[in-house]
């Protein structure tokens, strides 16, 4: 069973869609929305798997809506506006886009395609498939295993990737790391900082030990943390 919400504010473009995921009894419907900042309250509380969503909203751009979610789910955008798809594809989060109106086939097309997104991340979490990244650094390509980094620094606008066995450096920004890593695995703790909990040790105060390096954790970050951890 796949679960997910609508956030659009046109309703007959909500009529569309649920009576589309009607005819799918894998899917689970859990909310619609008109706004972002109702589908925001939400998913402060609660996990979907897939988010359709309008980019033109009343509040708030759809794209701009993506990046202010921690750890978003797989997104399907839908858009009267062709032009829009382009750009909304620099979000790696955003399985396909819809184009209003849209047939029941383009629909189904869209979902098979969240479908094998969700596989694959739950398939790399439970059997410990190791995702393979290249860091271009200093004009050569380092080749990286996900499961092998231990834990990632910023520093201004330098990222520090270490690995069980290496350490790079190179021009990014944390915002895209959270992004691309897996967000059952990897946990932001600090603004500078995001870990791999295979490699947590222990948390003492406001310090997290991870492979015998101390970081600091954020407080904004905490109740997260310890959420994840399954501590609370």
């Amino acid at each position: 069973m796949m679960t997910c919400i609508i956030i659009e504010d046109e309703i007959p473009a909500q009529k569309i869609l649920k009576n589309y995921l009607g005819k799918l009894p894998n899917m689970e419907l859990q909310g619609v929305f008109k706004a972002a900042i109702e589908a925001n309250s939400f998913l402060n509380n609660h996990t979907v798997d897939l988010v359709f969503l309008d980019i033109n909203l009343p509040d708030i751009s759809g794209i701009d809506f993506i990046k202010t979610i921690k750890n978003p789910p797989a997104i399907i955008m839908t858009t009267a506006y062709p032009d829009y798809a382009v750009s909304s594809f620099e979000l790696e989060t955003i399985v396909d886009y819809l184009v209003k109106p849209f047939s029941f086939d383009r629909f189904l097309k869209s979902i098979n395609k969240a479908k094998e997104r969700i596989e694959k991340t739950e398939k790399i979490s439970e059997n410990g498939l190791e995702e393979i990244l290249f860091l271009n650094v200093d004009k050569t390509l380092h080749k990286i295993e996900t499961n092998s980094i231990v834990y990632i620094e910023s520093n201004r606008n330098y990222i520090t990737v270490i690995t069980d066995n290496k350490k790079l450096s190179y021009i990014d920004s944390l915002k895209n790391w959270i992004q691309k890593l897996p967000n059952n695995q990897f946990i932001q703790v600090h603004k500078s900082f995001i870990i791999n909990r295979k490699y947590v040790e222990k948390i003492s105060g406001n310090e997290i030990y991870v492979q015998g390096n101390r970081i600091p954790i954020g407080r904004t970050y905490k109740q997260e943390l310890l959420k994840q951890l399954k501590i609370i």
